[in-house]
């Protein structure tokens, strides 16, 4: 079996791997979801007893299911939800745990299941039509959760089940409004998933009201299916209306209070976190260049201003902050910019916790610091920002700055801490896939097993840092290679903010293997405006995307070539996806000169018909500078006559007909201005794909762009 096939089959060796792990907050268990298998797409719910290191299955959705039930079957809210979170893997997508780790609670097929992780029964709890983001209550007696729509159930009731199976309706209207769900704005910009949250004592239940009347309608339609009818999507795009937003206090005994904030200003809600004490929010500007964090009043509803966020370019709040301390104090994730600094730092109450050589990425959660308080666990990088490693924080007051690093190894760490039992999942270039071991204390109790295919591939990229920029690159040669042999290039592109491709990690690497070995020395770049140097360079692309992006692909593969003179820049393609597909496509045409051809996926091709806050943050508002979008939209560029017939280099544009991302309109726009300035290009439908291009659907592709770019170099 070739690559593509075996990739198509395993997922790109994920299927059979443990993801979603969570540990009890008392050390007791490690709860994760895995598939039986390399084959299996349908992920089941398992755990780890920490006492004697045995794993145990809790919930196989086939036996819960039945024969007679698809485990692939998806609600509309549940499709889309998986697609915020990139989440391809069918089965039980995610759970929710209580307080104590003791009880878990998932939907399967719009079903609601309830697992005693103590005992081992899982029931199925009755509701009143298809579930979305089930939750218990911090206590374990209360379910908690949202209806999809179907015949006679509106989308966006918020409901609580008593632990006698009353189903109890919280919150809940007509007209657009849904409670208790986020926002396709929270969710894909912002990576708030969630739109309610229990109280510590589960006798309340703070929730967000989103009403999307004010959107545009936008109709999606894959005209493989033409008997059905079109799916209609509210869509906020860039200079147009967002949902409004607003929080409330439900209690179980009928009370209501709203939170107040100034909502016409700070619209956007990114963050809130309730825990110790009250509620902690985070809300922004619709600029992003300033944001409040909040603590809230829960028997009032007034807010108190704990921190303000300012950066004339963007704010970029640190996932997990905004919390409290075990001593009250509020832990905000901001950065230090004087004094010569240029760092992503964690504040406790103003106070500097962490040293600014720290690339702060993210706060797992608490460890115990012995005989003082907690200690926090963090993902940051140190110098170095293709590898992620976990430290310890120290949070005493009047203490100083110490940061601990526990991962030794090279590679990309990430954790799940609770209690005494830390779990370190670790991925790297020296194995495949990410090995997760269970701590407690200093005893290794055992390992999460991984049941996922073995790659057919180790690759080995030269990961170095050029120019005066110290741009992040990685090159790939074939297997096979011979020093001395000229080798066309593939420039292998993302490029765009939040997200990094040169990773100490070998699955970031497998298939520009496969591309190697078929006759390619692949080149990666992160520039500026990816996470993991400093805010600095990640900033530098504010209002001038287009320009510093291409600028640094390019300077990076000539500085490249310099060092590696079998990198043959007579012949170079080059490829992307989303962001990396506009990447690829503006490379092809203000560089006809450099690249030979490209495959454009996926691309924004427009950006005033993408969504607010990503496009605003960085290229402002539509009426503030219809210049700057322009500037950067491949319509437009397309559009420019074609000066010398010769130039005009081939693309080929792929696009899911369903995608409610990026919708398909932009790269038939993009099409229709190639198509009438005669430049050369096709355009590959995929029909029933969505974004993620899922279901083997991408891997398929594989071999259709190498006979393109075969026959273009």
């Amino acid at each position: 079996m070739d690559f593509p096939e075996l990739a198509a089959r395993t997922r790109r060796f994920s299927r059979g791997a443990p993801r979603a792990v969570a540990v009890a907050d008392d050390g007791s268990r490690v709860v994760f979801l895995r598939s039986a298998g390399p084959e299996d797409p349908a992920d089941a719910l398992w755990l780890l007893d920490v006492a004697t290191g045995e794993e145990r299955l809790v919930a196989d959705p086939a036996t819960l299911l039945g024969a007679d039930v698809d485990v692939d079957a998806l609600s509309p809210g549940e499709r889309a939800l998986r697609e915020r979170l990139r989440l391809s893997a069918s089965g039980i997508g995610s759970y929710a745990l209580d307080a104590a780790g003791r009880v878990a609670v998932f939907a399967l097929a719009g079903r609601l299941f309830r697992a005693d992780l103590v005992h081992g029964d899982v029931v199925e709890v009755a509701t009143v039509g298809p579930v979305l983001d089930p939750r218990p209550d911090p206590t374990g007696q209360r379910l908690a959760y949202v209806t999809d729509a179907a015949e006679g159930v509106r989308r966006g009731q918020l409901r609580v089940v008593e632990h006698d199976g009353t189903d109890t309706l919280l919150a809940g209207e007509d007209s657009g409004v849904t409670w208790g769900l986020a926002e396709h704005i929270a969710a894909e910009e912002f990576d708030r998933f969630r739109g309610y949250w229990w109280a510590p004592d589960g006798r309340s239940v703070l929730a967000a009201r989103v009403d999307e009347s004010r959107l545009d309608r936008w109709h999606l339609h894959d005209p493989a299916d033409p008997a059905s009818p079109p799916t209609t999507v509210a869509y906020p795009r860039a200079g147009g209306p967002n949902a409004e937003v607003s929080l409330h206090l439900l209690d179980l005994d009928d009370g209501w209070v709203d939170v107040h904030w100034d909502r016409e200003t700070y619209p956007y809600l990114t963050a809130v976190h309730w825990a110790d004490g009250g509620p902690l929010i985070t809300v922004l500007r619709r600029s992003q260049q300033h944001g409040l964090v909040l603590a809230v009043d829960p028997r009032t509803g007034e807010t108190q201003v704990h921190a303000e966020l300012a950066d004339p370019r963007w704010v970029e709040p640190i996932p997990g902050t905004p919390a409290h301390l075990p001593d009250g104090r509020v832990l905000v994730g901001g950065e230090l910019a004087h004094d010569g600094y240029d760092a992503r730092c964690l504040f406790a109450d103003g106070t500097l916790l962490t040293p600014p050589s720290l690339y702060v990425r993210r706060v797992v959660g608490r460890l115990p610091g012995g005989t003082g308080p907690a200690d926090l666990l963090v993902e940051a990088s140190d110098g170095e920002p293709s590898e992620r490693h976990l430290f310890r924080v120290r949070t005493t007051i009047g203490g100083g700055v110490d940061a601990r690093r526990i991962t030794t190894d090279p590679g990309w760490h990430t954790a799940a801490v609770g209690g005494d039992v830390l779990v370190v999942g670790s991925a790297s270039l020296d194995h495949p896939g990410t090995r997760w071991t269970v701590w407690q204390g200093e005893r290794e109790v055992g390992v999460l097993r991984s049941l996922a295919a073995t790659p057919p591939y180790s690759p080995l990229p030269l990961l170095e840092r050029v120019t005066d920029r110290r741009l992040p690159t990685a090159v790939l040669y074939p297997d096979n290679y011979v020093t001395g042999r000229r080798l066309p290039v593939l420039l292998d592109v993302y490029g765009g903010p939040g997200h990094q491709e040169v990773l100490a990690a070998r699955s970031a690497w497998l298939e520009r293997q496969w591309w190697a070995d078929a006759g390619f020395a692949v080149v990666t770049v992160d520039n500026r405006g990816t996470p993991g140097v400093a805010p600095s360079f990640e900033k530098a692309i504010h209002r001038r995307v287009a320009d510093v992006v291409l600028l640094d692909q390019v300077d990076a593969l000539t500085a490249l070539a310099g060092k590696h003179p079998d990198l043959d820049l007579g012949r170079v393609a080059v490829r992307g996806w989303s962001f990396g597909g506009w990447l690829a496509g503006l490379a092809v045409l203000r560089h006809p000169e450099l690249f030979r051809c490209g495959i454009v996926g996926a691309p924004v091709t427009d950006w005033a018909l993408y969504d607010t806050a990503y496009t605003e943050r960085y290229l402002g508002l539509p009426d503030d500078g219809t210049d700057i979008y322009a500037h950067h939209s491949l319509v437009e560029l397309a559009g420019e006559p074609v000066a010398d017939p010769e130039s005009a280099r081939p693309l080929l544009l792929v696009h899911g007909l369903v995608d409610d991302n990026v919708v398909a309109a932009h790269t038939l726009r993009l099409s229709a201005a190639l198509l009438a300035t005669g430049r050369p290009h096709s355009v590959l439908p995929l029909t029933g794909a969505t974004h993620m291009a899922a279901g083997g659907t991408a891997e398929r592709l594989l071999r259709l762009e190498l006979d393109f770019v075969r026959r273009h170099l």
